[in-house]
């Protein structure tokens, strides 16, 4: 019945979730280090696929998360990837960045037909008690060479840095041919008209709808320039969360400590099949048919990571 559920509210509608942490080790059972359940990735994936994702873009944000990524999405042709190193994992580089530099080459290079973006890096000054920000800042750039070497998008993330962060992508502007976007975008309609004039699209997930003025700003980005993503295992739209009035699609769940089946989601974890309720949250505050808003956002993903299918879609 979970499954019916699931098919019915997505049936005249294709997504790619932009953005999901499927090597957490939430999708594993574990949580907290304690192992809760029997590992679901691949019910997970079922669900989505049954849900209308037609693709889902892998985050890796070390270069430890490569090999486990990798594994996962080797054998599925709707699955890929991003490479690169997440702003609070940019220490990471400094005992040998050319050696760390190289190792990332070699993850591009050696899974070149999975990795579709260059990321995710940034900028994080909420959580520099991770990383300094010097070293952010010298390997957030230093990673745009990797998007200029191989031709990708950026898979982008930006809190509390707006300034050196515009500052940084400007510079480089003239070898970023394929732009990006920049995900779980929460910051200020200023913030994304000055993104969307360098070429940047808007990624929106749960984490982005979550007060009335982040549906404000929402509200006034150009569908053109938004894509859609879940950050699962993460950013679900809880029920306090301003744009949770505008969600139609109910998902079922089960604490994770209550007995588990194949078909449970589990209270607390989001996962790429929610994607729904993102869409279902930009077209309450956009007042647009979501049927609609699917078709463009889904457009918009095929021409910035999948160029050659967008080509004969």
């Amino acid at each position: 019945m979970k499954r019916l559920i699931v098919r019915n509210i997505c049936s005249m509608m294709k997504f790619i979730d932009i953005g999901a942490n499927l090597t957490d080790p939430m999708y594993q059972g574990i949580y907290n280090g304690s192992a809760k359940h029997e590992p679901d990735l691949c019910h997970v994936l079922q669900r989505s696929w049954t849900g209308g994702l037609e693709k889902i873009i892998v985050t890796v944000g070390t270069l430890s998360d490569c090999e486990p990524t990798f594994e996962i999405v080797q054998n599925d042709e709707r699955l890929f990837a991003t490479v690169g190193c997440h702003p609070t994992r940019c220490g990471e580089f400094v005992s040998d960045p050319e050696a760390y530099f190289k190792s990332l080459c070699h993850q591009i290079e050696e899974h070149r037909d999975k990795v579709v973006a260059i990321g995710e890096c940034g900028l994080d000054y909420d959580r520099l008690h991770f990383c300094e920000k010097d070293a952010q800042l010298q390997y957030f750039e230093k990673q745009l060479e990797l998007a200029a070497k191989y031709d990708l998008p950026l898979f982008l993330h930006c809190r509390n840095a707006h300034d050196d962060f515009i500052d940084i992508l400007q510079r480089n502007l003239d070898q970023l041919p394929r732009r990006g976007v920049v995900h779980t975008f929460d910051g200020t309609l200023e913030a994304a008209k000055t993104l969307i004039a360098h070429g940047f699209a808007i990624g929106i997930n749960g984490c982005s709808l979550k007060t009335e003025e982040n549906l404000k700003v929402a509200a006034q980005i150009p569908d053109e320039w938004i894509m859609v993503e879940t950050d699962s295992p993460w950013c679900e739209i809880r029920p306090s969360h301003a744009g949770s009035k505008h969600v139609k699609s109910k998902y079922p769940t089960v604490k994770k400590k209550e007995k588990w089946e194949p078909c449970s989601l589990i209270a607390g974890r989001c996962e790429p099949v929610m994607i729904s309720q993102v869409l279902e949250v930009l077209a309450g505050i956009k007042g647009k048919p979501a049927v609609e808003l699917a078709d463009q956002y889904y457009k918009n993903t095929l021409k910035m990571f999948f160029p050659k299918r967008a080509a004969y879609s």
